[in-house]
């Protein structure tokens, strides 16, 4: 009898999604909402007065451990 593994489950933009893999890159978690541009940056919340963290398109993210909320911005216009 084989098992069916634990789907890894992520907040994105406020949004939940589910993933077999425990591992995903930015530009693979930002797919997850077609209407995402691909310029915009994928940030990772993090706790408390923490920074949240820039996650580039190539950069690997473990969903292992707790849920993950993820978030995506346009990119910054300076000067406008």
């Amino acid at each position: 009898m084989s098992e069916h593994p634990k789907p890894y489950k992520f907040f994105l933009d406020a949004k939940e999604f589910e993933t077999p893999d425990a591992h995903r890159t930015g530009a693979q978690i930002k797919a997850f909402i077609p209407t995402i541009p691909a310029a915009y940056q994928l940030y990772l919340e993090e706790e408390g007065d923490t920074p949240d963290k820039p996650i580039s398109d190539s950069e690997t993210v473990s969903l292992e451990g707790r849920i993950k909320h993820f978030y995506a911005v346009p990119p910054a216009t300076f000067g406008a």
